[in-house]
């Protein structure tokens, strides 16, 4: 008897997660799935499951499953799947939450100490016979604030290294019901208005696309910092590179972005205070394997109901 499919939007999960699903045949959809590939699979092989990790889930790859019940995220975000769309179908969606958070933390982390302490840029001036120890001045982040919006998982856990660095904290999210004592709550304006750095740790809606943008980046203090680990639709990108490259901003790290992969032809590429980093915060061993352990436990958990 044929076992029920489990389609991956990827070329591979862990081998803890596949032991997980020995009583299931799991299909690959490859390194950079489009659309089209997912709805052509599940049209092929009607899954039970669908766990996410590259590419969009729409209408379409649903509508071509009919055996489909759940759509598992392997991570947190789950804006690249039409959540309507699945509760239109009842198919759940579920996600892996709080698998990557350290792992997104401490990258978060390691690109506002990048943009403060000019670790890129130095690397660079070393490299071409420079030594800047008399003229150069770093920032140091002791006694400054930090703004987070959003206090998941992954902001909770930046908020505890900023917070043993001596940094103050302040943390923005309607959603969050219990708040560490170490941070501060605070609405967006008083976010912009006292910050020396900002990272977004909130997920992609419809009502925080652009979040950073022309008006809200003027708000902030001259000098900011941004770090984006977060999804790249929440900044307004020229706007940040014109606020980056009027000194409004002092610099930013980024890892996510609007279009991905980034094009060629990106204007932050030809810009230095701009640090770049593929959307590898989550990517490690570890969180590889929390990761697809969680999703395949969760789409287990709707299956086994």
């Amino acid at each position: 008897m044929k076992k029920p499919v489990f389609l991956v939007t990827g070329n591979d999960l862990a081998p803890a997660a596949l032991a997980l699903l020995r009583d299931y045949e799991v299909v690959y959809a490859g390194k950079a799935p489009t659309e089209d590939d997912i709805v052509a699979l599940c049209r092929r092989h009607d899954p039970v499951a669908v766990i996410v990790r590259y590419g969009k889930v729409g209408a379409a790859a649903m509508d071509a499953a009919p055996a489909l019940k759940v759509i598992s995220k392997h991570g947190s975000g789950t804006d690249t799947i039409d959540k309507p769309a699945a509760a239109a179908r009842g198919v759940q969606v579920v996600a892996a939450s709080g698998a990557n958070a350290a792992a997104v933390a401490e990258h978060a982390m390691a690109l506002l100490l990048a943009c403060a302490k000019s670790v890129v840029a130095l690397d660079g001036r070393m490299r071409g016979g420079h030594w800047d120890k008399s003229t150069h001045k770093s920032v140091e982040l002791e006694g400054r604030t930090v703004g987070l919006i959003g206090l998941g998982a992954i902001g909770q856990r930046f908020a505890r290294i900023a917070d043993a660095m001596g940094m103050r904290v302040l943390g923005h999210d309607p959603y969050a019901k219990e708040v560490p004592a170490h941070v501060e709550r605070a609405d967006l304006e008083t976010i912009w208005r006292e910050s020396d750095a900002i990272s977004l740790h909130c997920p992609l809606t419809a009502d925080n696309a652009k979040l950073l943008n022309a008006q809200t980046l003027s708000a902030c203090r001259k000098g900011v910092i941004i770090v984006n680990t977060a999804r790249g639709g929440l900044v307004d990108e020229p706007a940040l590179l014109e606020a980056v490259r009027g000194g409004q901003v002092h610099s930013a790290g980024l890892d996510s972005f609007a279009v991905e992969p980034m094009t060629a032809q990106h204007p932050f590429l030809d810009e230095p205070r701009i640090i770049l980093s593929p959307h590898v915060g989550g990517v490690t061993a570890d969180a590889y394997v929390k990761m697809g352990v969680g999703a395949a436990q969760n789409a287990l958990a709707v299956l086994n109901r």
